[in-house]
């Protein structure tokens, strides 16, 4: 049997912090354990935010935590075509639709449905799109798309539920809620989500699988955060024919008022613990890893 293979898939968006580390030392501590290998992806998909000196403090912040990696590094923004190829398929099977509403004209009918009663939102709270796009004809779509205005192509989620029928995922970890074995997926959950944009060639949904398929990983370990989302990324294996990888997601770093650490919220990044005098043994030992 060959041997596993892990990843840690960070985003040059800002400087990585404790829960970055927590998540690159527990797939770096499996990997080695398992006789496995660790590779190392740049998320970098968002041209707007990410930049050159934060993907250089990434690969200096993991060396000094003493994480190795496999060369060489995927970079999304070399493989664009790969996104592409994965969109066109599932065009090619009537899965996928432009609308081409704003964020805030979708806010406004959101609030006009729920003022009739309640309407639904996926697992991280976000109105499904109450829209009527899928039912506009080919050419009106096509005509808009040409015109230059802005669009989002979303999966239509009851014809591709439809088309592959009831999943499953497997889980193992120490998720706060403890699910381990057999997970029935309900991608449903989700609506109809976003698979692209006009000037986005792929979102994280639909990046995520294409780049774990090509990188051949067979073991995503990640944080519980994405739990739910993992329903949506086995449809979408299922519809474009690509292998299921195992799962893990493990706990999160909190903050003092309970919330995930985030970069959008200035968590202290790991070269200012490294600059105040800390060890990588300090850091393990303050993310709760032996």
């Amino acid at each position: 049997m060959p041997p596993p293979v892990f990843r840690f898939a960070p985003s040059p968006n800002g400087f990585l912090h404790l829960g970055h580390a927590l998540s690159a030392l527990i797939n770096a501590d499996l990997a080695r354990a398992s006789g496995g290998w660790l590779l190392l992806r740049i998320e970098d998909i968002d041209a707007a935010r990410c930049r050159p000196e934060f993907e250089a403090a990434i690969y200096e912040d993991l060396a000094w935590l003493g994480v190795d990696w496999e060369k060489p590094v995927r970079r999304q923004s070399e493989h664009f075509s790969d996104y592409r190829a994965a969109l066109d398929k599932l065009d090619a099977m009537g899965l996928v639709y432009p609308s081409f509403e704003s964020r805030a004209e979708i806010a406004m009918m959101v609030a006009g449905r729920e003022a009739r009663g309640p309407w639904p939102r996926d697992p991280d709270g976000v109105p499904h799109y109450p829209g009527a796009a899928k039912m506009l004809p080919a050419s009106e779509r096509a005509r808009r798309m040409a015109s230059g205005e802005p669009y989002a192509l979303r999966l239509d989620m009851q014809s591709a539920c439809a088309q592959v029928g009831p999943l499953t995922w497997e889980k193992s970890g120490d998720g706060p809620n403890g699910e381990t074995g057999t997970i029935t997926a309900d991608p449903a959950a989700w609506g109809d989500v976003i698979l692209a944009r006009k000037d986005t060639p792929a979102s994280y949904h639909l990046a995520v699988v294409v780049d774990d398929a090509a990188q051949g990983v067979t073991d995503v370990v990640r944080g519980h955060d994405l739990f739910h989302a993992t329903s949506v990324h086995r449809l979408l294996q299922a519809l474009l024919g690509l292998p299921q990888p195992r799962y893990r997601h493990h706990r999160l770093v909190l903050d003092d008022d309970g919330r995930k650490l985030s970069k959008s919220t200035s968590a202290t990044g790991l070269r200012e613990l490294r600059a105040s005098g800390l060890e990588p043994a300090d850091i393990r030992r303050a993310i709760g890893l032996a």
